[in-house]
């Protein structure tokens, strides 16, 4: 049973990036949060997303807790 979950959780995952990726006006705002760490100095960037880290492994969390619940 977990087995299928987690093919359907990835095939939805891929869909997902897909539809971000080629989607020129995004209006999920995930980057730069208060929190996510941007060095910007010359020719060297850095881009740290903790706080968009945290919301995304909390909503995916939430998403795992509730298949598994009704199951």
């Amino acid at each position: 049973m977990v087995d299928k979950i987690l093919i359907i959780l990835g095939i939805i995952l891929i869909i997902l990036g897909l539809f971000l990726y080629f989607k020129v006006d995004r209006s999920i705002p995930l980057d730069r949060l208060p929190g996510d760490i941007y060095i910007d100095k010359g020719n060297f960037k850095l881009y740290f997303p903790i706080a968009t880290s945290l919301i995304l492994s909390a909503i995916i969390s939430l998403v795992f807790w509730f298949l598994t619940k009704k199951l």
